[in-house]
C-alpha cells in the first residue's frame, strides 16, 4: 500500500497551505502524480494555480455573488416546498434522494441552463467522477472518472452550439460568448468549468443538507434550539460546516522545501490540508467536538481559503438554510434507522441515504414519482 503524503491537521499549518505562497494546486507540479494525470486537471479549475485560474475564476464569479444569489432566494423556496410537499404528506422519506439531492442540483442546471430532467444522469457521472479527488483512487476507478467526463462533454457540446446560434440568460451562454469573444477561455476550459460547476454545484451542497440534518438529530438540544429560534439559522449553518463539512480534505504541492505542522516537506510533495481536523482545533473553537448552534464559527475552513475559496459559498449557504429550515420545521422529525449509510469516500463527506419519518401531514399523492422510501415499506 502506498503511504499518504504528510498532513497538516491544525488550523494555522492548513490556513497556511490554502492562503501562502510556496503551495501549488496544479497537480502537474507533484512529483508523485503520473503525467498523464496532472495534465488532464490541468484545465480543472481547482487544479489550476494563477494565472490561468484567476482569469477563469473571474469569468465565472459574477454568477455566484452574494447578490446574485439572493435573487435565486424566492425560487430555492419554491423549490423547497414543491419537493418537500409529497414527503411531508408520506410522513417518511429519504432526506438525500428525495430532497438534499434534486434541490441543489435543479438550482444549479437552472443556473447554467442545462435541461434538469437529465439530472440523474448528471448524478451518476458524478459518482464516477468523485473518485478523482480522493487521494487512494485506483487505476479502475480513475478510468471511469476519464469515462465519466468524455460522457459529460458529449452531452454539453452540443449544448454548447445551441447557445452560439441561441444565447439564453443562462450561465453557459455567457462562457460561450467569453471564448467566442476571444476572452481568454478554450474548449477545453469551456468543457470542463461546466463540469465542475455541475458536479460541484450540487455535491457538496448535497452534503452539507444531509451532514448538517443528522448532526442535528443526533444533538436533539441543538435541533429544539433551532425549532424555538429559527432566526439562529445563520449560525446555525455556519457551525454546521464546521462540525460536519461536506469536504474534508485538500491537496496542494510544495513548491520548495518546507515544514508543515513540524513535518519536513520536499519541493513537489503533495501534503493533505486535513479541513475537518482544522475546523476542530481547540486553540481556535473551544469546546471542538461539540455541536453549539450559537458559536461562532466564522472561522471554519470547509470552504477552504485563500484563491481556492469555494466559489458557490454564498449559493450553498442560501441553500442549506432554506433547506433545513423546512426540514426542522417538520412536525415530530427522526431517524428512521439508527446508523445511516455513507458513501465510501474519503475526500467527501457524504451520506448514501438518510432515512426519517415525521407525522404526516394532508394526504399522499399516491405518485409513482413519489418518495422512493415510502413506496418501499
Amino acid at each position: 500500500m502506498t503511504a499518504l503524503p504528510p498532513a497538516a491537521t491544525s488550523h494555522a499549518a492548513v490556513t497556511e497551505l490554502l492562503r501562502a505562497a510556496g503551495w501549488s494546486s496544479d497537480q502537474r507540479n507533484a512529483t508523485e502524480v503520473p503525467g498523464v494525470i496532472g495534465q488532464a486537471l490541468s484545465k480543472v479549475l481547482l487544479f489550476m494555480d494563477a494565472p490561468d485560474h484567476t482569469r477563469l475564476r473571474r469569468l465565472i464569479s459574477k454568477a455566484f455573488t452574494p447578490r446574485s444569489i439572493d435573487r435565486l432566494r424566492p425560487r430555492i423556496i419554491e423549490l423547497t416546498e414543491k419537493l418537500l410537499t409529497p414527503l411531508r404528506a408520506a410522513g417518511r422519506f429519504d432526506v438525500i434522494n428525495d430532497f438534499a439531492f434534486p434541490l441543489p442540483v435543479t438550482v444549479i442546471c437552472e443556473l447554467l441552463g442545462v435541461p434538469t430532467s437529465d439530472r440523474e444522469l448528471f448524478r451518476s457521472l458524478t459518482r464516477d467522477m468523485a473518485a478523482v479527488i480522493d487521494l487512494d483512487a485506483t487505476p479502475e476507478e480513475f478510468g471511469r472518472a476519464a469515462g465519466a467526463a468524455l460522457t459529460f462533454t458529449a452531452y454539453l457540446v452540443p449544448l454548447f452550439e445551441q447557445r452560439r446560434r441561441t444565447p439564453e440568460a443562462d450561465l453557459i451562454s455567457a462562457l460561450v460568448a467569453a471564448e467566442d469573444t476571444g476572452d481568454r477561455l478554450d474548449a477545453a476550459e469551456l468543457a470542463t468549468t461546466v463540469i465542475l460547476l455541475l458536479v460541484a454545484g450540487h455535491e457538496t451542497t448535497t452534503n452539507l443538507i444531509g451532514n448538517g440534518l443528522l448532526a442535528l438529530l443526533r444533538h436533539p438540544d441543538e435541533l429544539h434550539r433551532l425549532r424555538t429560534y429559527p432566526d439562529l439559522m445563520g449560525s446555525a449553518v455556519e457551525e454546521l460546516l464546521r462540525y460536519a463539512p461536506p469536504v474534508r480534505r485538500v491537496v496542494r504541492i510544495a513548491t520548495g522545501d518546507a515544514v508543515v505542522d513540524g513535518q519536513h516537506v520536499r519541493a513537489g510533495e503533495q501534503v493533505i490540508a486535513m479541513l475537518d481536523a482544522a475546523n476542530r482545533d481547540p486553540t481556535v473553537f473551544a469546546a471542538p467536538d461539540t455541536l453549539d448552534i450559537t458559536r461562532d464559527a466564522s472561522r471554519h475552513l470547509a470552504f477552504a481559503s485563500g484563491p481556492h475559496y469555494c466559489l458557490g459559498a454564498a449559493l450553498a449557504r442560501t441553500e442549506a438554510q432554506i433547506a433545513l429550515g423546512a426540514l426542522v420545521a417538520l412536525p415530530d422529525l427522526e431517524l428512521a434507522i439508527d446508523e445511516p449509510r455513507w458513501r465510501p469516500l474519503e475526500t467527501l463527506h457524504a451520506l448514501e441515504a438518510l432515512p426519517v419519518i415525521c407525522t404526516p401531514t394532508g394526504s399522499s399523492p399516491g405518485s409513482p414519482n413519489g418518495p422512493r422510501l415510502a413506496a418501499q415499506r
